[in-house]
């Protein structure tokens, strides 16, 4: 008997390994011989922790199951949800980058290869550098991690830069409120990682590779750790990737916990142990990047869409999409919402279908107010834009970002005002200092909003100068994206804007 119990971290605060351990504790009381997995998680965190049994019928799925359900899990009586692969949040999804994630044992180098890993890197070493990285262009990948740049573009300009020395470092410090992608993937599918990163070394020529992991996440920074190590005593990194004759191999860095150093500048100056604060542009990392070498700076999900590519083609990647939006995009659904977990899905679906019917609208039952796309940087959207298919190009029109794709939602008991607020006071708080718009204008910003919730009117034009001012001024993203938060609450809810009712009174 084949039992499969999730590892990842979501399940595991549900009480996952308490029910690994009575499965276990009930099969040996029964003299049952049984085959216990730990895999990552499927990513439908509503039912975590999700069971799954191997059958006639393929794996069968059960949850949320609880310890005091093994016995019943083991003799049948357990009611089960079907085959994983037909409910509905996961048999609508088109799973790319997390094809492996949930069905394979993470440290099993045989599962990984059983279903196509190292595929991807084998034809890359038949490649020269300028191929790998024609590749990724032609597949028209871009930046998962929220700026959405051409991933391609980056990589030949690292690769025509001259060095004696070339880095390529993941960036894995996933701050964003309501993402969890990236740690999902290191903890239930980390070889596809590895894979990646050896790619994008040989596409540009670098030779060593760090993951700037945040220290919030234990269970990924172990899991990647032993990964390597494994990936490191089977040839696919040191001086010999798969008797190619060529170098990569890469390790685990682990930050301090500071939001702005997801901005890869600050990420590089924690990496080479500084304080985590932006770096002026340009140089950009790509010429002048990490110990002053040319470095690729990638997200976890921009890295691990690598392999697929190379697997399937550039061609077979960039046939899904919408516009310059190519491939599949892993979406975190969290918030307020009946079904939230992580849907990988084509660009191209429409943010209500995303909220309404594959999330299942608010958990609360309440009419949904607004769902904010793009972590604390990005703006909030009402009902009303909820026909906006999800695309870098669809949410800029929309005064919106997709980032890492995080989208949380709110049902209509949340007040925007305070939610403007909070964008100022995280932006406050999580800046480097280094420059003034934000450093000063976050601070000032939280007045301002105060003075509007006193019942001064006048403020609300100050508050919109200011985010200009932010907008324009800022060096980086964090103070420069502050305004699409307040400015879309601000908009789209000017109502939720006046003086509080305990002011009032």
């Amino acid at each position: 008997m084949k039992v499969y119990v999730p590892r990842d971290s979501a399940a595991k605060a549900v009480g996952a390994d308490a029910v690994a351990d009575a499965i276990l504790a009930e099969a040996a009381e029964r003299g049952i011989e049984i085959d216990l997995v730990r895999n990552g998680s499927r990513g439908m965190v509503w039912l975590e922790p999700l069971v799954e049994v191997e059958s006639e019928r393929g794996r069968l799925a059960y949850g949320p199951v609880t310890a005091d359900q093994a016995g019943g899990l083991l003799d049948g009586s357990l009611e089960s949800l079907g085959p994983v692969e037909h409910i509905p949040f996961f048999a609508r999804q088109t799973r790319l980058t997390f094809a492996r994630c949930g069905l394979t044992d993470p440290l099993s180098l045989a599962d990984y290869e059983a279903y196509g890993g190292l595929t991807g890197l084998r034809r890359a070493i038949a490649m020269t550098g300028e191929e790998i990285v024609q590749q990724v262009t032609e597949a028209g990948l871009r930046g998962r991690g929220g700026a959405g740049f051409p991933t391609g573009v980056k990589w030949k300009t690292v690769l025509e830069a001259h060095a004696d020395r070339k880095y390529v470092v993941c960036n894995a410090d996933e701050g964003d409120s309501g993402t969890f992608a990236d740690r999902m993937l290191m903890e239930g599918d980390p070889f596809t990682l590895i894979e990646g990163m050896a790619i994008a070394g040989l596409g540009v020529g670098a030779t060593q590779g760090y993951v700037y992991l945040r220290s919030e996440y234990p269970d990924a920074i172990a899991v990647m750790e032993e990964a390597i190590a494994i990936a490191r005593a089977n040839g696919l990194l040191g001086p010999d990737i798969l008797r190619s004759g060529r170098a990569f191999d890469m390790e685990v860095r682990v930050g301090a916990g500071a939001y702005v150093c997801g901005e890869e500048t600050s990420l590089l100056n924690s990496l080479e142990g500084k304080r985590g604060v932006v770096r002026t542009k340009p140089p950009l990392p790509a010429v002048e990047g990490l110990f002053g070498k040319p470095t690729i700076v990638n997200n976890v999900i921009s890295l691990a869409t690598i392999p697929v590519i190379f697997e399937k083609g550039a061609a077979h990647y960039a046939a899904f999409g919408l516009g310059r939006s190519k491939g599949t995009m892993p979406i975190q659904i969290a918030g307020n919402v009946k079904h939230g977990g992580l849907f990988e899905t084509a660009f191209g679906m429409p943010l209500g279908e995303l909220v309404n019917e594959v999330g299942g609208g608010t958990a609360s039952g309440r009419p949904v107010k607004a769902v904010q796309v793009g972590g604390p940087l990005g703006a909030y959207l009402p009902p009303e834009q909820f026909d906006t298919p999800f695309g870098y190009e669809e949410f800029d029109g929309q005064g919106g970002l997709i980032g890492h794709a995080g989208i949380v939602v709110f049902d209509d008991t949340a007040d925007m005002q305070v939610m403007a607020r909070f964008a100022m006071e995280f932006c406050a708080i999580e800046s480097c200092g280094k420059c003034t718009p934000c450093r000063i204008g976050a601070v000032r910003g939280v007045e301002t909003i105060d003075r509007i919730g006193q019942g001064d009117a006048s403020a609300i034009d100050l508050l919109s100068d200011l985010c200009e001012t932010m907008k324009d001024g800022s060096l980086c993203a964090l103070g420069g994206f502050i305004p699409y938060p307040v400015m879309s609450a601000l908009t789209h809810f000017p109502d939720d804007f006046g003086a509080r009712k305990e002011v009032a009174e």
